[in-house]
């Protein structure tokens, strides 16, 4: 059990705490093996649904591309991306196991002290009311006296955090009265340590991962090599489709996906519970974005402009130089001068005609052969 008591007595003192091991996420399930399968489960999942939908045609307008683009222009079998898909998923369960074998125990029981570390941030936060009310020509303590009856808390946080009359005879020692936190000084900080830093945490994982795929990815392309020996397996699939998202080179599939996701998780300094979730919805975006729908209600479509549609461009012979950016965000594209620009109508329409003749043109062959 550590206490931690604050030193200054006109803080209120923070309370003791004993750590616990934190519970898994699943009962049944340690965290350290659903971190390794959660994202392969979550890919499958997803994957299936668009799949279905791909398969029976079941919202043929909002298709990117016509059935006969996926036959024509596809350059890679159904089997081999599914079979290239399971090698990386191998790679990316191995990253998964040593990134656990690497993380800190995961321990509970210290929260209450962590949201009182924070109140007492904000308590003295509160300091430098006085002083930057003075910059301002007006006189704290003479405002904080007039409003201490009718405001005391309001009148406290203009005194710079003194709240004389919150205090509590709880004090474990000679039973004397000890300062206590405000209810809004409680609110602040547990909105700071249960949503502000976490969200923060999730924005620093998201931006090293854009980051890290866009010049990766960007590089492969500029790279004759690097295209011609990696990247350019990704690019057989000219129509991508959902679980063809992570159709790569194994090489190229563990240093942009796998290693990119894993080094983001490490900066942004996450818990392994935290982690499973930024995987798993990496993965789910990445799968969405490779769908080959513009599907209308699909929330993932709209979070960003990062979405199938965007995608879909970079897979095309006319935009394979332009919207590198994956999975979340467009910022580097926009940056960098590297976003698509103008219609696509007639070119996308271009490529439904060819397709459809082409594949015109090998049933009238394949007829004429059976007769």
């Amino acid at each position: 059990m550590a206490t931690n008591l604050t030193a200054a007595p006109d803080l209120p003192p923070l309370p003791p705490y004993t750590l616990t091991e934190a519970p898994d996420t699943i009962a049944g399930i340690p965290d350290f093996y659903l971190s390794a399968i959660a994202p392969v489960v979550a890919y499958w999942a997803v994957s299936l649904i668009f799949h279905l939908i791909d398969i029976y045609d079941l919202f043929p307008q909002y298709r990117l591309h016509t059935p006969a683009e996926i036959l024509q222009r596809n350059r890679a079998t159904r089997f081999e991306v599914f079979r290239d898909v399971i090698i990386q998923q191998i790679i990316q369960t191995g990253m998964a196991v040593v990134l656990g074998y690497t993380d800190p125990p995961q321990l509970v029981g210290r929260e209450e002290h962590d949201v009182a570390v924070w109140a007492t941030r904000v308590r003295l936060a509160q300091r430098a009311v006085p002083v930057i009310l003075g910059l301002l020509g007006i006189n704290a303590a003479t405002v904080s006296k007039n409003m201490a009856l009718s405001h005391p808390l309001l009148a406290g946080a203009l005194a710079g955090g003194y709240y004389p009359s919150l205090s509590t005879n709880l004090d474990a020692g000679d039973g004397a009265l000890v300062p206590t936190f405000a209810a809004w000084e409680l609110v602040v900080a547990k909105a700071i340590y249960y949503a502000i830093i976490p969200a923060f945490q999730l924005a620093v994982a998201v931006s090293v991962l854009d980051t890290w795929q866009y010049f990766l990815h960007r590089g492969m392309h500029m790279n004759k090599w690097l295209y011609t020996k990696f990247h350019s397996r990704h690019h057989r699939l000219y129509v991508p489709y959902a679980y063809g998202a992570l159709y790569n080179h194994p090489f190229e599939g563990f240093l942009l996906d796998t290693l990119g996701a894993g080094l983001a998780y490490k900066v942004a300094n996450m818990s392994v519970k935290q982690g499973i979730f930024f995987f798993i919805c990496s993965t789910i975006k990445t799968v969405d974005d490779h769908c080959g729908y513009a599907l209308p209600w699909d929330p993932l479509q709209h979070i960003t402009g990062n979405n199938a549609a965007y995608h879909d461009i970079h897979h095309q012979s006319w935009g394979i130089k332009t919207n590198f950016s994956q999975p979340f965000f467009t910022f580097w594209d926009r940056i960098l001068g590297t976003i698509w620009k103008g219609d696509t109508t007639l070119k996308y329409e271009r490529s439904r005609n060819k397709a459809a003749d082409s594949l015109k043109a090998e049933t009238k062959n394949v007829s004429a052969k059976a007769q």
